[in-house]
């Protein structure tokens, strides 16, 4: 029997400890919502939509990246559509009403810490490498998404698994 794919029942890993309260929304951001935070949106879209409202943001608004959609492509979701958009694009359109925001750079974060003056979103820090600086051949580059796709969807079912 094949083990089971990265979307399949595939057990979660080491992540961030469970929260008290399972928030019923969640911002992904990262510094340019091009590939970390939709990755993440997706997949936490996938796997909880149901019960959980997705969004994703930037710092600063990036290019989408056809590794992105490949990577996400190969478990059968789909991020063709995804425009990034910065953090006040998302309030602009609509609203910051989010119970927690996940910051996965470095400066996401410092921009998610600044939300928390005016705003009562609480903010998780989840460093995820930038598979945009991976070098090598396609499949090389490619194999740092996958990993940052994987290492995402671990997290997120450890998060926001039904208590």
């Amino acid at each position: 029997m094949a083990a089971p794919g990265p979307l399949e029942g595939a057990a979660a890993g080491p992540g961030p400890a469970p929260r008290r309260e399972r928030p019923q929304s969640v911002l992904f951001m990262c510094g340019q919502n091009s590939v970390r935070s939709p990755m993440a949106a997706v997949l936490a879209r996938h796997l909880f939509g149901r019960s959980l409202y997705v969004g994703s943001a930037g710092v600063l608004k990036g290019e989408a990246d056809p590794f992105v959609i490949a990577a996400i492509d190969e478990v059968g979701l789909d991020l063709s559509r995804h425009r990034p958009q910065t953090l006040e694009e998302l309030e602009e359109n609509e609203g910051l009403g989010f119970d927690l925001v996940i910051t996965l750079s470095p400066d996401a974060h410092h921009r998610a810490l600044e939300l928390t003056r005016t705003n009562a979103i609480d903010v998780e820090y989840w460093p995820t490498p930038d598979p945009t600086l991976a070098t090598g051949n396609r499949e090389q580059r490619l194999d740092a998404y996958r990993d940052v796709r994987d290492e995402l969807e671990r997290r997120i079912r450890t998060r926001f698994r039904p208590r």
